[in-house]
């Protein structure tokens, strides 16, 4: 740590800004404003951008920005150093990991993902299995069936490690040991991992990842995703992407395209400069804070809010996994209600989200929750679900995002 280590909520509560009489349970979607980002995105913007004009792609850095912000990200990912680039969004991200994944298993065309898995993931194999034309196959089981349906005509294992629904985790390490086994590779999404719980990329073997930043990490709306290549693929991964940006010699302005070495290859185009200066802001906070000090608040805030919430409202039926290796940092139930009870909630102040068809999601984000607001959020619960509030008209009325 570069300096004394924060006390998960006690310290980093006062790093974010959250509206007066709001209890968050949404940073699993996106993340609270750090207080720090204003101000680093100002500067930026005067200092930098105003001051410097074109020049500060060198005297400001730049240009070296998605890999300098990437080795920030490979510490809460368990990744080696110059092995993460950022840049773009998850969506193409994981279209350049599984683009590489299949080049580098050619022989076999399937890819196999669970019914779990976010939909963008799988619209994104879709897309790119429909552009190979090489009649590869995306094969969908229910997640508890992934480690049995492994097998010798899998190319790729194509899954996100926490799902989004049901906050039930994967079991990284495992899966992919017995991948590789079966000579798979392995893409794994983050989106619903980084800044959530302890990743190690390197240790569990894992060939591709890709995670968003504005979820757990902060950074904003939008923000930059990351991409992960491990270094023994590094100089091979074909960049399906190929965009000025991970050519060798970009400024060169060759009309043939020849890759970077390393995960610089894995650039695409003009990196985002602004939204990446409030990632920086956010992972200010992340670099004082111990992401195993933030998973134990987590878990127990998390078994908090299901005790609670089961002695309050029988009604609710928990769908995320109780034993706590097999959960990410979110709880979830489902209730025949569900979009309208939870429109009830950010009525009061409670804000969790909505997964159809039934799903309430209350993401446990201890940087800024902890144990009163979950106690004060059962309590609205309750209020909400017995006094059947969440049958008002005006809860029925569904809003264009959930």
């Amino acid at each position: 740590m570069t300096e004394t280590r924060l006390r998960v909520y006690d310290d980093t509560r006062a790093l974010f800004h959250l509206p007066d009489g709001v209890i968050y349970f949404d940073g699993n979607s996106l993340g609270a404003l750090p207080l720090g980002v204003a101000e680093r995105v100002n500067r930026v913007i005067t200092a930098e951008w105003g001051k410097e004009l074109i020049r500060a792609w060198n005297t400001a850095g730049w240009y070296v920005q998605p890999r300098r912000v990437g080795d920030r990200i490979a510490r809460l990912i368990g990744a080696e150093a110059g092995s993460v680039m950022m840049g773009d969004t998850l969506s193409l991200k994981v279209y350049q990991a599984l683009a590489a994944a299949l080049d580098m298993n050619r022989e076999r065309l399937v890819v196999l993902s669970d019914t779990g898995n976010f939909p963008t993931d799988l619209y994104m194999a879709e897309g790119l299995i429909a552009t190979l034309g090489r009649g590869h196959q995306l094969r969908l089981v229910a997640p508890e069936e992934i480690e049995a349906a492994l097998s010798e005509e899998i190319a790729v294992l194509y899954i996100t490690e926490v799902d989004y629904r049901t906050g039930r985790r994967h079991d990284m390490a495992k899966l992919t040991t017995k991948a590789h086994a079966l000579g798979i590779v392995t893409v794994w999404d983050l989106a619903h991992s980084a800044g959530a719980l302890p990743v190690d990329l390197a240790g569990s073997g894992a060939d591709f990842a890709a995670g968003c930043t504005y979820k757990y990490l902060n950074a904003g709306p939008g923000a930059p995703a990351f991409l992960y290549v491990a270094p023994r693929h590094a100089d091979r991964a074909r960049a399906a992407l190929s965009g000025w940006m991970g050519h060798a010699k970009p400024f060169a302005f060759d009309l043939g395209y020849a890759p970077a070495g390393g995960v610089e290859r894995m650039r695409v185009g003009t990196p985002p400069v602004l939204a990446m200066a409030a990632l920086e802001a956010s992972l200010d906070i992340w670099d004082r804070v111990d992401i195993a000090d933030v998973r134990a608040r987590s878990l127990a805030l998390g078994d908090l809010l299901i005790a609670e919430v089961e002695r309050r409202c029988p009604q609710l039926k928990l769908v995320t996994p109780r034993v706590h290796e097999r959960r990410g940092s979110q709880v979830s139930f489902a209730f025949d209600g569900g979009y309208a009870a939870m429109q009830a909630l950010i009525a009061r102040g409670v804000i969790g989200d909505f997964r159809a068809p039934d799903i309430m999601r209350f993401g446990i984000t201890p940087l800024y929750i902890g144990e009163a607001e979950v106690l004060k959020a059962a309590e609205i619960i309750e209020e909400i679900v017995k006094g059947e509030v969440w049958k008002r008209p005006e809860y029925q009325v569904v809003n264009a995002v959930t």
